[in-house]
C-alpha cells in the first residue's frame, strides 16, 4: 500500500492561493497498512505582518482496537466523512501543536463520542484566536492506553514558541510531525512567497522553522534530548503537516533537518 506514499512528491500540481497542493484532495490514501494520510485545502499562516499559504494534511491510523485516531484533522467534506465511516469508528481527534485545531469542532459535531485531545498551549491559542473548540483531554509525553500499543509520543520541548506532541507509528516505523519540519517544494511555491518561505526555514529539502530554532535559545539541551528519543524510534518514514514527506534516506534526512541542534 504505498500510493499515497508517492502523492507526496509526483502528485499532479492544483494551484490555490499561491501554493501547489497534493491532488487529489480530501480523499484517503494509503501508506502502510492501518495507516493513512489525507491532503488537505491550503490555509494560511502568520510569519510575521505576512500571512502566507500553506498545504495542510492530516493522518488517519487505525489502531488494534479497530477505532480511528485522527491527526490533525483538515478541513472535511462529505465524501471524507464517508470514505472514513467505512474505516471504522472515530475515537480520537488530536491537535499536535497549538496552530493544528481549527478543524476539531466540525470533526468533533461529526463524531461527538470521539474524544478531542489537546496539545500544549491550544486551548489558550484557540481562545485569543475567537474560535470555539473543545476538548475532552491533554496530550503528555507517555501516550494514553488507548494507543500505547500503537503509537509512541512525546512532546518535542524546548522552545519557547511552540511544543509539539511527535507521534511514531510503531507497526510501519513512521514518524508524524506537524510543524517541527516544514519541507515546501520551491516549485510548488509561487515565486511572490518563495523568498519568504525560505528565509523562514519552510522550504525543501526541509528544516525545523527558524521561529522554532530561535526560540530555543538557552534551551537546546532540552530540545537534543528529545531528538535523541526521537531518532531512537529509528523512523522509516516520515509524514509531515506542511510539504514533501520523507520517503527515503530517512536517518539522514532528519538529521539535516536538525542540524541546529548540533
Amino acid at each position: 500500500m504505498t500510493s499515497g506514499n508517492r502523492a507526496s512528491a509526483d502528485a499532479p500540481v492544483e494551484w490555490s492561493d499561491g501554493i501547489g497542493l497534493y491532488t487529489p484532495l480530501s480523499t484517503l490514501k494509503p501508506l502502510a497498512e492501518d495507516l493513512w494520510m489525507v491532503d488537505g485545502p491550503v490555509a494560511r499562516m502568520s510569519m510575521g505582518p505576512v500571512s502566507l499559504p500553506f498545504p495542510t494534511r492530516m493522518v488517519v491510523v487505525r489502531l488494534r482496537s479497530g477505532g480511528l485516531w485522527v491527526w490533525s484533522p483538515t478541513a472535511p467534506t462529505p465524501e471524507l466523512f464517508a470514505e472514513v465511516d467505512a474505516l471504522g469508528p472515530v475515537e480520537h481527534l488530536v491537535s499536535p501543536n497549538r496552530l493544528h485545531y481549527m478543524a476539531i469542532s466540525a470533526w468533533k459535531a461529526r463524531y461527538p463520542k470521539a474524544t478531542a485531545w489537546a496539545s500544549p498551549g491550544v486551548r489558550e491559542r484557540a481562545r485569543s484566536q475567537g474560535f470555539d473548540v473543545t476538548f475532552d483531554a491533554d496530550l503528555g509525553d507517555a501516550p494514553p492506553s488507548a494507543w500505547a500499543e500503537d503509537l509512541h509520543q512525546l512532546i518535542f520541548r524546548g522552545s519557547r514558541y511552540i511544543e509539539e506532541v511527535v507521534f511514531f507509528h510503531r507497526a510501519s516505523s513512521t514518524l508524524i510531525v506537524a510543524d517541527m519540519v516544514l519541507a515546501l517544494e520551491p516549485e510548488r511555491v509561487h515565486t511572490r512567497f518563495r523568498w519568504l518561505l525560505s528565509l523562514g526555514g519552510a522550504m525543501w529539502p526541509g528544516q525545523t522553522p527558524r521561529e522554532v530554532q530561535v526560540t530555543t535559545w538557552g534551551r537546546k539541551a532540552r530540545a537534543r534530548e528529545c531528538l535523541q528519543r526521537m531518532m531512537d524510534w529509528k523512523p522509516q518514514r516520515v509524514v509531515v503537516g506542511h510539504g514533501r514527506c520523507y520517503l527515503d534516506d530517512v536517518p539522514a534526512r532528519l538529521e539535516r533537518a536538525f542540524s541546529w541542534l548540533r
